[in-house]
């Protein structure tokens, strides 16, 4: 997705090539010995039956050719097993023998079935991911003075799309950044996240002000599935955005913000990480009417060396086992010194450390470092 850390959640991991050849000898392994015990047991005692298990275990993990294979095998080493014992003609025999070949033959049936929906599921997800490319796209590494670097978490680990985003461009004067959290979960908050990303692209490069890009992004807001008939109020109130829109000008060591309700960016200088809390925030976009007037822009320092850290609420309401909640500022300032890609990569999988590898809530994190200006 991103090379430089867009982690969105992959599928479900195949076993490695190691792993599935020990896997693949599982099942010869029980053909093996279930054979040779039952050829050395008294007349009396029948092991047969146990051969089912090795094409029941072979169709959990490979596919109905493997799985056909694997149940001729055991109805051959049920045919040796007679044939040494007494004959294949035998009664008993004749239906061990009879009742293998229908148990293999189902459960290569049912290998099939599971080897279809897994190929179906993997097409929903490259369509999936494809969309994702479209929707959410990668940030740059660089822009001017600024290194950037992002990572999207998701909580659902089939999830490839969420309603958290993130988008940057570049303007006359330096790089304009995007941060937000759409309400809610599925289609709906992927769909205002949507409308917001676009309406960010479409306006962010050309020269206009930060309060009139969020009036801009404000008016999409909604806009998509709201009822012609319903009221204003209503439609804010069911759907909203919390975002941050930045300018960070290339010539001058400051950053200018409008805070639409988001969490706050944290500043890391000089090995003390300092918030930048706006002292005038606007509601979250979507609710921005409740507002009478223009939303305010404020600015803060940010000079060669210091890095800044954009995040949404899936990282600093994350949890660990007892119910703490991360403690994002203390770790990064243990991490003070490290480049934007590093400090990200750190973050990212202390994070899942932290909460045992499953996160509450989808997750977006950009970093950003500004550097001497190139020449």
């Amino acid at each position: 997705m991103d090379a430089q850390g867009r982690d969105g959640v992959q599928g479900t991991p195949r076993p490695s090539q190691h792993g599935r050849r020990l896997l693949m000898a599982v099942p010869f392994a029980i053909i093996a010995a279930v054979t040779a015990v039952d050829v050395s047991v008294p007349p009396e005692v029948h092991l047969g039956p146990f051969l089912v298990a090795a094409p029941a275990v072979t169709a959990s993990f490979a596919g109905p050719r493997m799985t056909a294979f694997v149940g001729a095998v055991a109805v051959l080493a049920q045919v040796l097993v007679a044939g040494v014992r007494t004959s294949v003609i035998d009664l008993n025999h004749m239906y061990q023998i009879a009742t293998l070949v229908l148990i293999s033959v189902i459960v290569t049936f049912f290998a099939r079935l599971r080897e279809r929906e897994e190929n179906k599921v993997t097409r929903l997800r490259t369509i999936a991911e494809a969309a994702q490319n479209v929707v959410q796209r990668p940030l740059p590494r660089r822009a001017g003075p600024l290194r950037i670097a992002s990572a999207y978490l998701a909580a659902e680990e089939e999830a490839q799309m969420g309603g958290d985003l993130y988008a940057a461009t570049r303007t006359a004067e330096g790089t304009r950044l995007l941060i937000g959290d759409a309400r809610g979960k599925g289609f709906d908050a992927i769909n205002e996240a949507s409308l917001v990303l676009g309406a960010f692209r479409v306006a962010a490069g050309r020269e206009r002000g930060l309060p009139e890009l969020v009036g801009l992004l404000e008016a999409g807001v909604g806009a998509a599935e709201a009822p012609e008939d319903t009221p204003r109020e209503d439609s804010a109130r069911e759907a909203f955005v919390t975002a941050m829109v930045m300018d960070i000008p290339d010539d001058t060591p400051v950053l200018h913000l409008v805070n639409c309700g988001h969490t706050s960016p944290l500043l890391l200088r000089d090995g003390r990480v300092v918030t930048l809390d706006a002292r005038d925030p606007s509601p979250p976009l979507g609710m921005t009417d409740l507002l009478s007037r223009e939303a305010t822009v404020e600015t803060f320092p940010f000079g060669e060396g210091d890095v800044l850290l954009l995040c949404t609420d899936g990282v600093v309401e994350a949890r660990d086992g007892s119910r703490a909640f991360y403690p994002l500022a203390e770790r990064l300032a243990t991490w003070a010194g490290e480049d934007a890609e590093t400090l990200l990569d750190r973050l990212r999988d202390d994070l899942r450390a932290y909460v045992g590898g499953h996160l509450g809530d989808d997750a977006a994190i950009v970093v950003v470092e500004r550097r001497a200006p190139a020449g």
